[in-house]
């Protein structure tokens, strides 16, 4: 019995030695591993702010918009909302809030959001917040339009874009991708501005990035919210211009849904698309977040990370052309 005791104790310290180990391992590594963050957090959107740090804000899973805050885009800290129960925006009175898009505009910090309840593609819409810190209290200021003021169905997943001295946002939701202008404050729509079409029906989620002489048109299709059977995957097409023709790899234009893939499934992740800003570390690699379903606890949409890499065409990629496991740490 003693012997047995002996051996159950010797096992026991040596177990605790190598969890030790790995402690350290894990905390002075740089390797970082998907998800960064297991919550959900969907249609993630980020920005540099005036302190040095990142900020994250996501569709509310968690109620009212969280924002997480971190140094090194690989360590998060839940900071809280960014409203309460009482300057929530109330427009669609039992709408949710999704897809956030973060922003630095004249000194504030200018949030946008839509605002919608499932299947209710005639009267969700987007709305504007502003705040003086990125970690809030944002102040609603209301809605820019619904998808019946301005007919265009599902008007969701909006994108705020300057260019030229003049600020722009694009929106939709696989009933077409559209852009407007705004006014001089990004608050509202420039009066008398009129709609463009830039996309067709097979996208929503849109991000433009611009890189060299080409506007980067990310996007997303497939199913983003039916959990291991989610088929969303993250594309893209690019133009010389902002307004289009965003053509893809085979020089097919995405007004007739043509598209080239960035990011689609592997193994352990499905549904991956909605990407956020891409953010540049200290060695100017490029990085990107995005949502996708982890198919060993596939509750939710958790924060991914990648580097964006581009071949020799200027085209962007992901190594593998699906999320990676573990990969190097961004550089700060």
């Amino acid at each position: 019995m003693k012997r047995t005791r002996l051996i159950l104790l010797i096992i026991s310290f040596l177990t605790l030695q190598f969890i030790n180990v790995s402690i350290l391992f894990s905390q002075n590594s740089n390797i970082y591993q998907n998800p960064v963050v297991a919550e959900s957090l969907p249609d993630p959107t980020i920005i540099k702010a005036k302190d040095g740090y990142f900020y994250l804000y996501a569709t509310e899973n968690i109620r009212n918009l969280p924002i997480y805050k971190s140094a090194n885009l690989v360590d998060w800290t839940f900071l809280g909302t960014a409203f309460t129960k009482d300057t929530r925006p109330d427009f669609e009175p039992k709408g949710s809030l999704w897809a956030p898009d973060i922003n630095y505009i004249d000194g504030k910090y200018v949030l946008y959001y839509s605002m919608s309840v499932w299947g209710g593609e005639w009267t969700c819409g987007i709305g504007v917040a502003v705040s003086d810190k990125p970690e809030g209290p944002f102040t609603d200021k209301g809605k820019l339009f619904r998808s019946n003021e301005i007919d265009v169905q599902n008007s969701i997943d909006q994108f705020y874009i300057e260019e030229k001295g003049k600020k722009y946002l694009f929106w939709g939701s696989f009933r077409g991708i559209y852009a407007i202008e705004l006014s001089k404050d990004g608050l509202s729509i420039k009066p008398g501005a009129e709609k463009k079409r830039i996309a067709g029906t097979a996208f929503e989620g849109t991000y433009i990035y611009k890189k060299g002489k080409y506007y980067y048109l990310f996007a997303s299709i497939g199913s983003c919210c039916e959990g291991a059977k989610s088929t969303y995957k993250l594309v893209v097409g690019r133009s010389k211009s902002l307004f289009g023709p965003y053509l893809d790899k085979t020089g097919k234009d995405m007004i007739d849904n043509g598209y080239s893939i960035v990011i689609g499934p592997n193994s352990r992740f499905v549904g991956n698309g909605h990407c956020s800003e891409i953010v540049q570390d200290k060695k100017g690699n490029d990085w990107i977040f995005y949502h996708g379903v982890d198919l060993t606890n596939p509750k939710g949409r958790i924060l991914l990370l990648d580097q964006v890499r581009w071949d020799k065409e200027g085209w962007p990629y992901i190594e593998g052309g699906s999320p990676s496991l573990s990969a190097d740490k961004p550089v700060f």
